[in-house]
């Protein structure tokens, strides 16, 4: 046996590596593919701006409960680019009344610092919170909650 020719013979090299490079690439072009073709990327969601909310509690002088103010105090501007909606939303009425929510009017100019929507008539003891939903309107989060008194 001659070492001499053993060490000196590369023919082998050139070729393991073109075959290991082949494999890999074929191995990340069927994840892509399989990745667009299962609809894997569809699944993200939309997070929540980070906005700052704050309660106003004015108590109705017919006694017919508080008329609540939600004030947008900082962060991110809402508007049709980053919400589907944004609402006000009370969980018990005066006098039984069905609950419900008022939209922020001034949605469609954004929704930024200083901007203020009021829910009337809403029972002590109400919880009330301020709902963002995403732009298809497949996620919805609280942004901000609070009491009556």
């Amino acid at each position: 046996m001659e070492f001499k020719n053993l060490l000196a013979d590369e023919r082998a090299v050139s070729p393991v590596i073109g075959v290991i490079l082949m494999v890999a690439i074929t191995v990340i072009l069927a994840a892509v593919i399989g990745t667009f073709v299962l609809g894997l990327g569809n699944n993200l969601q939309e997070t929540s701006p980070n906005a700052n909310f704050q309660f106003d509690y004015e108590e109705r002088t017919d006694g017919n409960g508080y008329n609540v103010t939600a004030t947008h105090h900082g962060g991110v501007t809402i508007n049709g680019d980053n919400a589907n909606s944004l609402t006000l939303n009370a969980s018990e009425m005066h006098d039984g009344a069905t609950p419900n929510g008022i939209a922020f009017t001034d949605f469609d100019n954004g929704v930024s610092s200083g901007d203020s929507e009021t829910l009337h008539e809403v029972a002590s003891g109400s919880d009330v919170r301020v709902i963002w939903t995403s732009t298809n309107g497949g996620n919805s989060q609280t942004l901000a909650e609070g009491q009556v008194p």
